[in-house]
């Protein structure tokens, strides 16, 4: 089976979960992959079916992005491989419980996965994408980028700076033919609750969405051109007002003289 190419994508967190179904999708739509995991024997297997199902040229790249030395090698494939089309910024990890109940060091592992990693590999795709008039970067955010009292707030924090990173490049890139999505899941059925410390059975069931509806409504934000997909908000009005209640502070963020509520009460005598 052959398909015209679309260019290759690079998927990190590829070897299951969210990143592995964004694998599949998008080897359907024509991509070829580079699969980025820690996981070598998953990441062959799923290597193995996507090509054999699609035809699509699959190759892995095992590596722990949480590792500056593994994490440069992919920093070089982005850099260096000229076929490369799209980057989905994927692998993450999470935390439920609070600071009290953290481990430090853990915290400072997340940060370096959801906030060193995403801005290495951006940092080093984009220079190729806009010499090549051409690219797409979709990063998997979080609705507790928006909402950090949801969960753990080192996690909040640190997919707030995944949106705010996202807004910045949008704007920057604005006219370079650049592609730049943000995606903000809310709670999905991956082993990403197991992982950070709720099993996914203790989480209601009413707000957790199927990985597969999550990743196809977030393709479908990307083939509607949205820069910023949420895909549980019924109303995008809603986050339209958001996005203009902020645009609307951006003249008053920075001036001359402080408001006049700070400035100190004076009593006119008579």
């Amino acid at each position: 089976m052959t398909h015209h190419s679309k260019g290759t994508a690079l998927i990190t967190g590829a070897s299951s979960g969210i990143g592995a179904l964004y694998a599949d999708r998008l080897a359907r739509r024509g991509y070829d992959l580079i699969l980025v995991a820690r996981n070598q024997a998953r990441l062959n297997e799923l290597a193995k079916r996507l090509a054999d199902e699609t035809g699509r040229t699959v190759e892995v790249v095992a590596a722990d992005l949480g590792n500056k030395t593994e994490l440069g090698r992919v920093e070089q494939v982005l850099q260096t491989d000229a076929s490369i089309t799209m980057l989905v910024n994927n692998a993450g990890v999470g935390a439920t419980a609070p600071l009290l109940a953290s481990d430090v060091d853990k915290m400072e592992e997340m940060i370096t996965l959801n906030v060193n990693a995403v801005t290495r590999l951006t940092y080093a795709a984009v220079p190729g994408f806009v010499a090549r008039g051409a690219g797409a970067i979709v990063n998997i955010a979080s609705i507790v980028g928006i909402a950090p009292e949801r969960l753990n707030g080192v996690y909040g924090g640190s997919k707030a700076f995944v949106l705010a990173f996202t807004l910045s490049l949008q704007n920057e890139l604005a006219d370079k033919n650049i592609r730049i999505q943000a995606v903000l899941p809310g709670a999905t059925a991956t082993d990403f609750w197991g992982i950070a410390g709720t099993p996914l059975e203790h989480v209601p069931s009413e707000i957790v969405m199927p990985a597969e509806d999550m990743v196809d409504a977030a393709l479908a934000g990307f083939d509607l051109a949205e820069r910023i997909t949420i895909p549980s908000l019924p109303d995008a009005a809603d986050w339209e007002a958001y996005e203009a209640a902020r645009q609307k502070l951006m003249p008053n963020l920075s001036r001359s003289t402080p408001a006049d509520r700070y400035r100190p009460h004076r009593v006119t005598r008579q």
